[in-house]
């Protein structure tokens, strides 16, 4: 039997995890298998029962969610621990506007009250990275990894939302993938520069995020009333071994199409590479349409996972 948990119900955690995954099993039976390990269950349940509204402890929760994601028997996981970071919402943040996009929403577009904006990293495992290295186009491995993970950040916005909310704050999510300008294809939230201007990481000479854990992984965010300050990990240090004054330049040969240059990408032609790929590569035949996967530009790179153990 799963347990009520203090004033939050880890039941309808489970749930959402559950609905998440039979709705997107498509052509399977309807029901799940799950495989939490007691280790991973016991300690979501002790921290829902203490949980606080802290950088700290939304950091244990999406780390024990992602450890305890996907929860289907033999599924592979493709992830590391995540990295999260939470900013204040003020002034500072109003640079999106020249930085992303001069329509780019702010926090408190989503609701006024907001005081916070969560950002978060998951990165891939060096496995997935390594198999993603050859070739021109992605593996299948990294279209399913990109599909699933993507879905992974949906239900982890919403597991941390939930829980605030039982703690009498309410929070905004926003959309994970496909919230761009479909002519301009610049994104009206941008979970890349919204994560770089709250501190999880530093923008590479291709225009890729480096974070403390590498730049090859998927970004998401949300915005809450809580306030548990700013919480940065990265602020002035250079994580771009060529913007650190060292030789380097390899991302720049990486893409397959050469839509990246030390200008940053050329985002029509990386697009229209994004969409051949899921079109006519068969190693993706499977995934949903909506699977524009590549991730060659942030593969087999210094920076790929361990940004600070390269440089010198």
């Amino acid at each position: 039997m799963i347990p009520f948990i203090s004033n939050y119900s880890f039941l309808s955690l489970v749930i959402s995890f559950e609905k998440h995954n039979i709705s997107n099993e498509r052509g399977s039976e309807s029901r799940t298998e799950f495989s939490f390990s007691f280790f991973i269950y016991k300690n979501i349940i002790e921290l829902l029962m203490d949980f606080k509204t802290t950088a700290v402890d939304l950091k244990q929760m999406a780390t024990m969610l992602v450890s305890a994601y996907p929860l289907k028997a033999n599924a592979k996981n493709w992830r590391q621990k995540p990295l999260l970071v939470t900013a204040r919402s003020d002034d500072r943040l109003k640079i999106l506007l020249k930085i992303a996009f001069h329509e780019h929403l702010f926090p408190w577009d989503l609701r006024p009250s907001i005081k916070t904006a969560i950002v978060f990293f998951i990165p891939f495992i060096r496995e997935l990275i390594e198999q993603n290295s050859g070739g021109k186009f992605p593996g299948r491995n990294r279209g399913l990894a990109y599909e699933s993970t993507n879905k992974l950040i949906g239900v982890l916005s919403e597991a941390i939302k939930n829980c605030l909310e039982e703690e009498g704050a309410l929070s905004a999510l926003t959309p994970v993938i496909h919230n761009f300008n479909p002519v301009k294809l610049v994104a009206g939230w941008s979970h890349k520069h919204l994560a770089y201007i709250s501190g999880l990481g530093l923008f590479s000479i291709n225009a890729q995020l480096i974070t403390p854990a590498g730049c090859a992984g998927r970004l998401g965010s949300l915005v809450t009333e809580v306030d548990p300050g700013n919480n940065f990990m990265v602020e002035h240090r250079e994580l771009c071994l060529h913007k650190a004054s060292q030789n380097c330049l390899k991302c720049i040969g990486r893409c397959p199409v050469g839509a990246t240059g030390e200008d940053g990408i050329d985002r029509h032609h990386c697009f229209a590479r994004l969409k051949v790929n899921i079109n006519h590569t068969k190693d993706l035949a499977g995934p949903e349409e909506t699977t524009h996967v590549c991730g060659k530009c942030v593969v087999n790179l210094p920076c790929s996972i361990d940004p600070l153990g390269q440089q010198t």
